[in-house]
């Protein structure tokens, strides 16, 4: 064992010295690739919300991420677009403070979302979501229109329900604490199947986190799966017949979260909506296939 070994007593995290294994790993040009540098967006509430910004000019896009996810799932996504853009922990993810209600609903996600936006995005955006960020970027473009130029919604509308998401649901809810790096990589390998291993093992060391005993406990408020009953979320289908700009839907291949008739009541609400099917990519399109979702996210931008 080394010392770059997580279970090390001498690892040391550093969230921006996996760049160059993305770059690597997908064959992106490794000759520049835009400043990164995180921040921190204090809310009315005195809570703070924490992101990280990509380039120095104004963003041009802003995601969200999954539950049980954080900002840093879009990085090889961002590394090869190559453009500036606004990633954001939700509250109680990532580096985000936690919400002493545990309300981490799409509605009260919005909220906060659309502070940090205000203050750092100047023009509309581009704004893309991904699972429970998918469902918060529709809130968002619903009801907040001069923010957001364009909407990417990734594997997921409101038709996703716990039978569709069982396989989610299990890991999420699985153990908080883990006695080694290795069994935490173990048991996030057997329920992501369609990732590669090197995308795992920097996505926990996003995602969790070494205590003093050496034990590894997951970063995200996993409270209100256990403790609390989630507040009612309300039609959320409204806020997709809501939403007033260009709206893209990509779907993962093998993905059972999104299902033919979750597109056709999409499409109803939005006959004007595109479709887009990454055929070998599960729910997490970004992390399995990130390449093409970056090719899908340039066309957006042309349009």
């Amino acid at each position: 064992m080394t010392a770059f070994e997580p279970d090390d007593a001498a690892f040391v995290y550093d969230e921006f010295s996996s760049f160059g294994e993305n770059l690597e790993e997908y064959g992106i040009d490794a000759s520049a690739f835009p400043p990164v540098v995180r921040l921190g967006h204090a809310l009315p509430d005195g809570r703070v919300l924490s992101g990280l910004r990509w380039g120095d000019a104004a963003p041009e896009l802003v995601f969200l991420h999954g539950g049980a996810q954080n900002a840093h799932t879009w990085d090889t996504v961002l590394l090869a677009l190559d453009r500036p853009a606004l990633a954001i922990d939700l509250p109680g993810h990532g580096h985000s403070d936690f919400r002493p209600d545990q309300w981490y609903g799409p509605a009260h996600n919005a909220e906060a979302v659309v502070s940090m936006i205000e203050a750092h995005c100047p023009a509309p955006v581009v704004l893309v979501g991904m699972s429970l960020g998918g469902l918060t970027a529709n809130a968002v473009a619903a009801n907040r229109p001069d923010l957001v130029r364009s909407l990417v919604v990734v594997d997921v509308t409101p038709g996703v329900n716990s039978d569709k998401a069982a396989d989610i649901h299990a890991f999420i809810a699985g153990p908080q604490s883990f006695p080694s790096f290795k069994e935490i990589f173990d048991r996030t390998v057997e329920f992501n199947p369609t990732r590669s291993v090197a995308s795992l093992r920097r996505g926990i060391l996003h995602n969790a986190h070494r205590q003093g005993d050496g034990s590894w406990v997951w970063n995200y408020d996993r409270r209100a799966l256990t403790d609390i009953e989630m507040p009612d979320m309300g039609d959320l289908w409204e806020d997709v017949s809501a939403v007033t700009c260009p709206y893209v839907l990509v779907r993962g291949g093998v993905s059972p979260v999104v299902d033919d008739d979750d597109v056709a009541e999409l499409l109803r609400r939005q006959p004007e909506a595109t479709v887009e099917l990454v055929p070998d990519a599960g729910h997490s399109v970004q992390g399995d296939d990130p390449i093409r979702l970056t090719e899908l996210l340039r066309k957006t931008l042309v349009g």
